[in-house]
């Protein structure tokens, strides 16, 4: 099923819709990082609300980063995502399995906790990035950022996100919704949109039943206008050169360490796991072009 994100209004242009199909890029994700059921499935969600909210911003440069610690056991759980609908993400601890039995589901809620925040920062390219800092809900991470378009911007949103991991690990579905209230909305728009929370299936349900991210909306809105189909990608831009400019920021003493006990260096990125080798060569030229720049200074 193709990943992509698609944008519609819809119940007399009273809303707007997005909806999101991240199956393959939360399968990248589990393979890169070896994670776990329920480490797997908070990042997917986190991944395709970092998607949809990327989809707002107006550069391709600019970038939208959601922070999740709430004190659980995954730790502290990163998504970057840029307005070409690249993303990425990390956490702390991958190799999270809870589940709930009595729900018969995983406990994404548990994995995250729910003593601290949901932090997002939007970088537009201004001397200062917008910070959003709401308490974490739940830990499900859907009625978390539901809580964060309420106290933080104001708007009124339903958000539908889901993850299903199969018996091997490997990522069935995943992708998600949201649904928010335009200005104009009316009251009775809004009761309509009241209706739909209480019988709308679960994300990943949908996809399962083969329906793709239009085909999820036109089920749930019979006026659905579609605006926008745009592709989504996993993408890191990390490189050994940007690595490379990391390591001459580190004091002299440490790279020495690392050239007299190690003879060299691997640095892995935390977001794809690639791994950089720097041989004794790379080393003691950092250590010749920190001299040269300390003479200069």
């Amino acid at each position: 099923m193709k990943n992509e994100l698609v944008v519609a209004q819809a119940i007399h242009n009273e809303i707007r819709v997005k909806c999101v199909i991240t199956t393959d890029i939360v399968e990248e994700f589990r393979k890169r990082h070896n994670s776990y059921p329920t480490s797997t499935s908070a990042m997917g969600r986190t991944m395709s609300m970092g998607l949809i909210m990327a989809s707002e911003l107006k550069d391709e440069d600019q970038k939208v980063t959601i922070t999740i610690n709430g004190g659980g056991p995954i730790g502290n759980l990163v998504v970057i995502a840029n307005g070409k609908l690249e993303v990425k993400g990390m956490m702390d601890y991958p190799d999270i399995y809870i589940f709930n039995q009595e729900r018969q589901k995983l406990d994404v809620g548990k994995a995250i906790g729910t003593s601290g925040h949901l932090i997002v920062t939007k970088d537009l390219g201004l001397k200062e990035p917008f910070n959003g800092v709401v308490p974490i809900q739940t830990g499900e991470i859907g009625d978390d950022f539901a809580y964060y378009f309420y106290a933080s911007e104001q708007v009124n949103s339903l958000i539908n996100v889901g993850v299903l991991v199969d018996t091997d690990y490997h990522v069935k579905s995943a992708g998600g919704l949201m649904i928010q209230l335009l200005p104009n909305a009316s009251e009775e728009t809004i009761v309509k949109l009241e209706q739909l929370a209480t019988k709308m299936k679960h994300m990943s349900s949908y996809i399962e039943e083969g329906k793709d991210a239009q085909a999820i909306i036109e089920t749930l809105f019979d006026d659905a206008q579609i605006l926008e189909h745009r592709p989504i990608r996993f993408a890191c831009h990390c490189s050994k050169e940007g690595f490379y400019r990391s390591l001459k920021l580190i004091q002299r003493h440490e790279i020495e360490q690392m050239l007299h006990e190690d003879h060299g260096a691997e640095i892995v990125c935390e977001y794809c796991k690639t791994k950089y080798q720097f041989t004794e060569e790379d080393l003691k030229r950092i250590l010749e072009e920190k001299d040269v720049e300390n003479r200069k200074g």
